[in-house]
């Protein structure tokens, strides 16, 4: 296949008819991300396990699917692209009601393994498909469309996780997507074609050598990301062996790939400056959005008390932010700078993370949804923009495979910055409640006079001793909110100064061309 015949492919159908099933398809894969997180707690009960253990639903969903999507070039050189995105689909849309139906831990956590390889390809293979139906100078507009379910999705999960979970029960969560599945397939037929470099080849080998060097490492790395916050890290001996584990498989992956002819994964495109810097940037991004997404919730339910489906409506804010921005990036967006626009974006992902530095335990919903609503705009601004300008410079036949990769990066940069956070939250909480427990002592003016006001408070219903002991007690708790309060800040403080930190990396991307 030639570089000209390659490039001058063009689809006989409509290409937005054909961005509908992509469309379709990667919402439900990306929505599922995250509309099983609140659910977890009745998923627990239901199975009589404990919320720790609960937690590997997610974990093999990730990994399952974090192995499948840097493979997916293989793949469609074995079956043809058309062919792997419809059999994906169909793999996730069975997986899901098995997983609806499932009555046990072990039964849920393999079904969730093969909705993970179902709907692992589905997300680069829209990315690429998409990239590939327009020319450079419209490419804009179709990432922007691809941005509606990357920025979305995880944001709408929650609050729809917690509404099924709360009026259905959660099976729900993953029964709709079962008539949202046929619809995709139906679609898929009907609109996608492949081009010629898509289609099925002949003696296609499989790296088996690199295939498991992937599962290893990918699978050592997330059960050390979920688990190792509550193992403390590298004081436990476990956690010290997978890691080791990790870095040896992930070390020995990449050397079969670059030396291998025949390799699962093409590291080529990393010589493109643009991708390498661009899919960096992504990789940070990615992070602050899985991570926001994730502990931002927790404030809201573990200390200002809000339920699942309140603490997921609190962030619909980001998506309507995501949203206008969305459509500005479809229409006036698609004519200014690229680099400016990412720019800016991350300028307003910063400016977002600062105001939510300053939180408090007395604030009102507004406070949350304004900083909420312009990290919306700030994400869409940024992602949108450097998804085209990382994959500007590629040829179509390095599409599907650069896709892989980056989405593979962007998993683990979700996960590695999801850890993070939660580590600081736990380990800064200890910080600050060392900070401000000496406070808490008859030489503070300020705690003895709220001391005597909470135990002549509770002396009209009890004992004196009670009294002092219950006013004690909740000055100790004000204590511990406050500390757990500040870890959170600390958090969103990281969160603000990462993007700021990746900014310069722009100057290292090539502008399109007008």
């Amino acid at each position: 296949m030639s570089f000209d015949t390659a490039e001058n492919w063009k689809p006989s159908k409509n290409p937005w008819i054909t961005c509908i099933p992509l469309m379709v398809a990667a919402f439900m894969f990306v929505l599922d991300e995250t509309i099983a997180n609140v659910a977890l707690p009745y998923m627990a009960g239901s199975f009589s396990v404990s919320r720790q253990e609960s937690t590997w639903i997610l974990t093999s969903y990730l990994i399952a699917s974090g192995i499948i999507i840097p493979s997916v070039d293989f793949f469609c050189k074995l079956t043809g692209r058309k062919n792997f995105f419809i059999l994906s689909i169909i793999i996730f849309t069975v997986s899901s009601f098995l997983c609806g139906i499932a009555n046990s831990l072990p039964a849920m956590v393999i079904t969730r393994i093969f909705q993970g390889i179902g709907g692992g390809a589905v997300l680069p293979l829209a990315q690429s498909i998409m990239l590939e139906l327009f020319p450079v100078e419209k490419r804009a507009q179709s990432m922007a469309m691809f941005g509606l379910v990357v920025v979305i999705a995880p944001i709408i999960g929650p609050v729809l996780g917690g509404w099924i979970t709360i009026n259905w029960s959660w099976p729900f969560i993953y029964f709709i997507n079962i008539p949202i599945g046929i619809i995709a397939v139906f679609l898929a037929k009907e609109c996608i074609e492949d081009p010629p470099y898509a289609r099925r080849q002949k003696n296609v080998k499989i790296d088996f050598s690199g295939f498991i060097m992937l599962i290893g490492w990918l699978t050592c790395m997330q059960i050390v990301l979920d688990k190792g916050n509550d193992a403390d890290w590298f004081g436990s001996s476990w956690v010290c062996w997978m890691t080791f584990f990790a870095v040896v498989f992930a070390i020995t992956f990449f050397v079969i790939q670059a030396k291998k002819k025949d390799a699962l994964v093409n590291l080529n495109v990393f010589k493109d400056l643009n991708f390498s810097f661009g899919t960096l940037m992504q990789i940070v991004m990615h992070g602050v959005l899985l991570a926001s997404l994730a502990i931002l919730p927790q404030f809201l339910q573990g200390l200002m008390k809000y339920d699942a489906y309140l603490s997921g409506l609190s962030m619909m804010p980001r998506g309507i932010g995501a949203l206008a921005c969305v459509i500005f990036m479809g229409t006036i967006g698609s004519k200014m700078n690229n680099k400016l626009l990412v720019t800016m974006g991350l300028a307003l992902l910063s400016i977002a993370g600062f105001m939510l530095c300053s939180l408090n335990l007395e604030i009102s919903p507004i406070s949350i949804a304004i900083p909420n609503f312009i990290m919306g705009i700030g994400m869409s601004m940024s992602m949108i923009p450097i998804i085209t300008l990382s994959t500007m410079t590629l040829t179509n036949e390095q599409m599907t495979n650069a896709s892989g990769v980056q989405n593979l990066l962007k998993n683990l940069g979700g996960a590695v910055g999801t850890s993070i956070m939660t580590t600081v939250i736990s380990r800064h909480a200890q910080i600050h409640q060392t900070a401000l427990v000496k406070n808490l002592t008859m030489t503070n003016d300020n705690f003895i006079e709220r001391f005597n006001a909470y135990t002549a408070m509770f002396q009209g219903m009890t004992d004196h001793v009670t009294a002092s002991n219950t006013a004690g007690a909740m000055l100790y708790k004000q204590m511990l909110l406050q500390a757990n309060m500040g870890a959170f800040r600390d958090a969103f403080e990281l969160c603000a100064v990462a993007c700021l930190v990746i900014i310069p990396l722009i100057f290292f991307v090539k502008g399109m061309k007008k």
